[in-house]
């Protein structure tokens, strides 16, 4: 049996805001590798509709925390009013709220904004629609905002959740739209990542291959080729290698793999040791590092 691997822990949840009654709700690796995670205490948490975990009740407070070389920051977040499913780091020291799904008003025609941006002081400034069904969201070095849908949006009813991918600017409008460039109908996004200036979107479609798509922000141009490993939890990609994790029976496999002319290649295939297991969501990769969560510790690999 291979040996397992041990990723590199990069922060966890002190044991005196667990004690004061503090969760964290959602995270995010910012786009200069900095691990920004929401804190919010118990008070403002009742379950989720599935009963299955505790979610935040709009209005609430929170707390930013975050994670540099240099330390912990700590940002009070004011007045939030959507269930912070995402969380993501903006130009200028704003960051992003977004809750995956989305109300629509059928006899109105209109849609409820799910996405908040929030000021470098925590207060809020402006709030929009991010689509329906969200599946994955990742920020680029610009301060755009990139998407995958899960089934549900795609369809759905919401015409930019429809095509499976978008971008958007941070007020909301949509930038980016898939078109006929990719080689399937998305059906569900898996996750996402960036790389330089670039932006990656793990998704499959109706027939269950999974593809990574390449998007250059700048021309709007992308690239799509199978996905080395199916339905990843999270990837990362540096120039020809990528990093892959994905959920196994035993718990969780990592893969690197690298891209031989057209087609991703795995090279290696082994256990991934964890402190639990892969909490709720994806991994979330910066420039050939893989971000992911396991209980209340923040780990990273490589590719």
């Amino acid at each position: 049996m291979p040996a397992e691997v041990v990723p590199d822990e990069v922060w966890r949840l002190p044991a005196a805001d667990a004690g004061a009654g503090f969760t964290a709700v959602s995270w995010t690796a910012g786009p200069q590798g900095d691990l920004a995670v929401l804190l919010v205490h118990q008070r403002y948490l009742k379950p989720a509709w599935t009963g299955k975990h505790l979610v935040p009740q709009p209005p609430f407070d929170a707390e930013l925390l975050t994670v540099t070389g240099g330390g912990v920051q700590r940002l009070p977040v004011r007045d939030i009013r959507v269930d912070p499913s995402y969380l993501a780091l903006l130009p200028g020291g704003r960051l992003l709220l977004a809750d995956g799904r989305a109300e629509e008003d059928e006899q109105q025609g209109s849609w409820e904004p799910n996405a908040v941006v929030h000021a470098a002081s925590g207060e809020p400034a402006v709030a929009f629609l991010l689509g329906d069904d969200v599946q994955a969201l990742v920020t680029d070095r610009a301060g755009r905002i990139w998407t995958a849908y899960g089934d549900e949006g795609v369809y759905g009813h919401h015409q930019e959740s429809q095509a499976g991918l978008a971008g958007w600017d941070a007020r909301g409008r949509c930038v980016w739209s898939p078109g006929r460039a990719l080689p399937a109908w998305p059906l569900e996004g898996c996750a996402a990542s960036s790389e330089g200036a670039a932006v990656w979107l793990a998704w499959y479609s109706e027939n269950l291959t999974t593809f990574l798509t390449r998007i250059d922000p700048a021309t709007g141009e992308s690239a799509s080729r199978p996905c080395p490993v199916p339905d990843p939890y999270g990837f990362a990609v540096r120039g020809d290698r990528a990093v892959l994790v994905r959920r196994s029976p035993g718990g969780a496999e990592i893969a690197h793999a690298e891209l031989a002319g057209k087609r991703w290649q795995v090279t290696r295939r082994r256990p991934l040791r964890l402190p639990g297991g892969l909490a709720e969501g994806p991994g979330q990769g910066r420039d050939g590092v893989l971000w992911f969560r396991s209980g209340d510790t923040w780990l990273r690999v490589e590719a």
